[in-house]
């Protein structure tokens, strides 16, 4: 089969596509034939390494989400049929025509959902949905989601008007930011502003920051009394406690990896009312581009780029 790894870190150029033996699946596993792949910010970083040092262990196999066929079932697995259609999480070699994934992080594809939302709705949406129940969003509130135009942040707009947000504002880049309001204003945002903007529809009782640095600082500022920023991406900031506390704010951290692994019972009820949304027509996953898996290369400089609207997404069998 092709995969795609890299032995050094650098950008995008150091993406290999490689010749490998289909894996076999473990217990508690299952090997699922791999029809898209989701290219993501968080996996795009990795091939950079830490600047403190470490990073992750070198060659790796890029993970991230999958979708496709059941095509091998390991030990102790029940429920499952080869053949049967399937997107979940696969923490390492994704890129690849196949993948081993924990059955405990695949779902059943129903019938309805296109690969190409599958794919986006069993991590993205995932993420989106964790960080919007994470800031206890109450009806009529205001949502500011910054990296809205990004294959997460998309899908966080439409969630925030699906759970009754009063308002909702989505924050940009400024590449591309004409071409990304018109999308996000078809998706229900009420105001689009990118970074720059001096209004970003402040104040606002809920921040989903996907973009870190200066930007979640932004966010910070843009927050009422009482309101609550969840970072769910991003690098960089610092907090000042003391200040949170004078400004009655509150910072929550959402980690996708934390939540499906040791909250699998509100993991697998996200991904129902996902599934829900999608066929009732409430949620629109937005694919930006599919390239082939030799193409993993360029796909990464998209997502580097900011170039983005929704996903991008690698297609793994020829």
């Amino acid at each position: 089969m092709r995969r795609v790894r890299f032995y050094r870190y650098g950008g995008p150029e150091v993406l290999t596509v490689e010749e490998a033996s289909v894996p076999e699946p473990g217990v508690g596993e299952l090997l699922l034939e791999v029809s898209l792949a989701g290219v993501t910010l968080p996996v795009v970083r990795l091939t950079r390494g830490n600047p403190d040092g470490g990073g992750a262990p070198l060659p790796y196999a890029p993970g991230g989400e999958v979708v496709g066929r059941v095509a091998g079932i390991g030990p102790g697995v029940i429920g499952w049929t080869v053949g049967q259609r399937a997107a979940g999480l696969a923490f390492h070699g994704s890129y690849a025509e196949f993948a081993v994934v924990s059955a405990a992080l695949l779902n059943p594809v129903p019938d309805g959902i296109s690969d190409e939302a599958a794919v986006l709705l069993v991590r993205g949406g995932q993420v989106a949905l964790g960080a919007l129940d994470a800031s206890c969003l109450r009806a009529g509130e205001s949502v500011l989601v910054t990296a809205a135009a990004s294959g997460v942040g998309h899908l966080a707009v439409q969630l925030a008007r699906a759970r009754g947000a009063g308002r909702v504002i989505a924050a940009v880049g400024p590449d591309g930011a004409a071409a990304k309001a018109d999308a996000l204003r078809a998706l229900g945002a009420d105001q689009v502003a990118d970074y720059q903007a001096s209004d970003w529809g402040a104040p606002v009782d809920v921040v989903l920051d996907g973009a870190g640095g200066t930007v979640q600082t932004a966010g910070l500022d843009a927050l009422a009394p009482f309101g609550r920023l969840v970072s769910y991406n991003g690098v960089g900031g610092n907090l000042d406690a003391n200040e949170l506390r004078m400004r009655s704010a509150a910072v929550i951290g959402f980690n996708m990896a934390h939540f499906a692994r040791l909250r699998p019972e509100a993991y697998a009820a996200n991904q129902r009312t996902l599934w829900e949304l999608c066929l009732a027509g409430e949620l629109r996953p937005l694919v930006h581009r599919v390239l082939p898996l030799e193409r993993a290369e360029t796909a990464h400089r998209i997502i580097e780029a900011r170039e983005n609207v929704g996903r991008v997404l690698l297609a793994a069998q020829p």
